[in-house]
């Protein structure tokens, strides 16, 4: 199936763009893409999510863009079963986005690819983003984004690769030129200088205190909660460290313990093979080679003994001397 043959398949339904459960600006970005690039064919659409938005940078391209997205709380009421819902940047079965009442038909993904029934479409491309995907959309069905909507995704191409520093694809520059000579770039300009809010500080203070380095392991802790998309933020902080060449963080939070792992080394130590394979059988991980992410349970955290910093790291240094 098509984009084209997807869009004419949802005519007449209600459709849900679901993102993962803390969306990023790359999620966003792409799902406000998507829903730009259906209502150009007529098909109205709704962006639901389940979780927090709770970073500056996010709020902001949201309220810049005039983004609307609604968590599950408040449409799960509205929701019905034949409603059918299109999952962006994740994938259903992928761990990090819920199911919900609709009926998941499609997904559009730049994460490695989990098998899933009842999917008419999908289109998973190990690209630097979600965004280079759906910019793809607008060059095959000949449309060209406004100036917002070509901002929106341009951010999220741009944040998703840190700034074309990682997993950058042939696919992705294309991407960037034709989305820059469309974006709005005072709206980009604004959101480049929108990254940190002071509460952020503590967390990187506390992580600087915290790292420890074994080789070329970078490896700190932080002992209170902190959103997914800050841990994410501290660990590729931590990798720019001239000697890391790989990075993990984790913070304890009332979920449970949230892991972001980074690698340069990605030949040597996958990133998201060290965290699926380091947090088995008390959580899960998985994502890139170059950056993952991973949960264990709160139910889950009494099995990792009194000391837990010290099994994690021991977790994480087998599995990393184990990758070498």
């Amino acid at each position: 199936m098509t984009i084209r043959e997807l869009i004419g398949h949802c005519k007449d339904h209600k459709i849900y763009i679901q993102t993962h459960n803390f969306p990023d600006p790359d999620a966003i970005g792409s799902a406000y893409g998507l829903q730009r690039l259906f209502g150009l064919f007529g098909v109205e659409s709704e962006l639901v999510y389940v979780g927090r938005i709770d970073r500056v940078n996010t709020r902001k391209m949201m309220e810049l863009c005039g983004i609307q997205m609604r968590s599950y709380q408040e449409t799960e009421t509205e929701m019905k079963k034949e409603d059918l819902i299109i999952c962006v940047d994740s994938q259903k079965g992928a761990g990090n986005i819920q199911d919900l009442k609709g009926d998941e038909i499609a997904c559009i993904d730049h994460h490695p690819y989990v098998p899933a029934e009842g999917m008419i479409f999908h289109d998973v491309r190990m690209v630097g983003s979600c965004a280079t995907i759906i910019g793809s959309y607008y060059e095959e069905l000949q449309c060209i984004p406004d100036a917002v909507t070509a901002t929106a995704l341009l951010y999220g191409l741009k944040t998703d690769t840190l700034n074309f520093t990682r997993g950058v694809q042939a696919e992705d520059i294309l991407a960037f030129s034709r989305l820059y000579a469309a974006c709005d770039r005072d709206i980009l300009s604004q959101l480049e200088h929108v990254n940190m809010e002071f509460e952020d500080l503590k967390a990187y203070g506390t992580a600087i205190q915290n790292i420890e380095l074994y080789g070329n392991l970078g490896l700190a802790m932080i002992p209170f909660p902190c959103p997914d998309a800050l841990i994410a933020t501290i660990s590729d902080f931590i990798l720019a460290l001239d000697a890391v060449e790989v990075a993990v963080v984790y913070a304890k939070r009332k979920d449970g313990i949230k892991f972001s792992a980074r690698s340069e080394v990605t030949e040597q130590v996958d990133a998201g093979e060290l965290l699926k394979n380091a947090l088995e059988g008390y959580g899960n991980g998985g994502g890139h080679a170059f950056m993952a992410g991973g949960l264990i349970p709160a139910e889950n955290v009494g099995l990792l003994g009194n000391d837990i910093a010290a099994k994690i790291r021991e977790m994480i240094i087998a599995f990393v001397n184990m990758e070498k």
